[in-house]
């Protein structure tokens, strides 16, 4: 651990996960989290930005696999409900996905990586430079079509431009299928990681969800694996 007390933190929105990080994530610095289907990605960042737009930040979420409806109806039913802050434009939302599907190419076998034109440097042109919080959700899409070295040059720039943004905190969301594809390279750019996963337990047999931190800078942190669950109110660790 190095300096813990000598930078900010903003709250992940998880009070449980806020008193294993020492007040919340490193404020002004960036996010992983990877995981695969149904490890609860997504609600990690409606409950960090749900958090952040209650605290009066201006946020954007860049989304790449779903239209801004579905995220807003996702967020009321976990009681984070996002739609007020959409309305009143604290919130953007980037229908990066929309566009995407729109310009993709199709053929008798359907979308092809060449469809995805733009690059990840490219997607610091949606961030107004105001913004304090933002959120990419999931920018696993783009190893689709690059090469591990490419994909590492232009998530290293992507990164520099947001961490040249005062105060600006983001959230990078990926799928545990691309994180293995780009070799876990994304995790030596950020400055802390979550990992989720589905297991099941040995001694119940219950299928059950985990979160591991493998790193998170200037943070006392304790390697073990913590259970938690997704309910009607959101995310709660045990």
């Amino acid at each position: 651990m190095e300096g813990s007390k000598s930078i900010g933190r903003i709250s992940s929105g998880i009070e449980g996960l806020d008193l294993k990080l020492d007040g919340g994530y490193p404020e002004g610095r960036s996010i992983l989290i990877t995981g695969g289907t149904g490890t609860g990605k997504s609600i990690f960042g409606i409950h960090f930005l749900y958090s952040a737009c209650r605290n009066g930040k201006k946020c954007v979420l860049i989304a790449t696999e779903e239209i801004p409806e579905d995220i807003i109806k996702q967020s009321e039913i976990l009681g984070l409900g996002l739609s007020r802050y959409y309305e009143s434009g604290q919130l953007v939302i980037e229908k990066a996905f929309q566009s995407r599907s729109e310009k993709v190419q199709t053929s008798k076998y359907g979308f092809t990586p060449e469809g995805l034109e733009i690059e990840l440097p490219s997607l610091a042109d949606f961030i107004p430079s105001s913004t304090e919080v933002v959120v990419i959700d999931n920018i696993g899409v783009f190893t689709l079509r690059l090469s591990i070295q490419d994909f590492r040059d232009q998530f290293d720039a992507l990164n520099f431009v947001l961490s040249s943004m005062e105060g600006c905190t983001a959230m990078f969301i990926m799928d545990e299928t691309a994180c293995k594809m780009a070799k876990n390279i994304a995790e030596y750019s950020v400055t802390g990681s979550l990992r989720l996963s589905v297991n099941e337990n040995p001694y119940t047999g219950n299928t059950e969800r985990y979160l591991t931190i493998p790193k998170m800078r200037r943070t006392n942190l304790k390697l073990e694996s913590i259970r938690f669950e997704i309910t009607l109110e959101g995310i709660r660790l045990f």
